[in-house]
This record gives structure tokens, sequence and C-alpha cells, in this order.
């Protein structure tokens, strides 16, 4: 009952991502797209758990992820919209 694993455990990597790994895991998904995560490690010939891929990918990897200091216009607008509607993040 309940969900299956979604990898076998044994043989995966742990720990930091590798240069390497990142260009085969950016490759793949610039040539492919996005599809079952699951199934793209094995496909991208990367020994890591499919988890692992999609949340490097979201977090570190895609090309519109923004890092840095926020400017001063948007630090601006966020106290301008924390002092009217206050905490209440759905609004925002």
């Amino acid at each position: 009952m309940g969900r299956t694993p979604c990898c076998e455990k044994v043989g995966l990597r742990r720990g930091k991502w590798t240069a390497e790994e990142d260009a085969k895991l950016n490759d793949y998904i610039m040539a492919h797209g996005i599809g079952s995560w699951r199934s793209l490690p094995q496909n991208a010939g990367l020994l890591r758990c499919g988890k692992s891929c999609r949340l490097r990918w979201i977090n570190y990897l895609r090309s519109d992820v923004r890092r840095g200091d926020i400017s001063k216009e948007e630090e601006n607008i966020i106290t301008y919209l924390h002092s009217s509607l206050g905490n209440r993040l759905v609004l925002i």
C-alpha cells in the first residue's frame, strides 16, 4: 500500500553535485525538456535519484532563477505591501 519508491537507493551518489553532473543534467533538459523526473537520471546517465535531479534543476540550474540582492525598488514595493496588507502573504 502506498507509493512505490522512486528508485533503488543502492549505488546512487549522494552529497555534493559535481560540475560534470550539472552539465549532464542541463544538457539533457535542454535537449529533451522536462518529462518524467523518475526516468530522467537513467536517461541522462546520472547516478542520482529523480527527486535530487528535480530539486537541483529547480533551485540551482534553471536559467530564470535570479540570485543576489533585491533592488531598492523591490524593497520599497515589499515594504509598501507589508504596511498596507500586513502579514497576509496570500494577497501579496
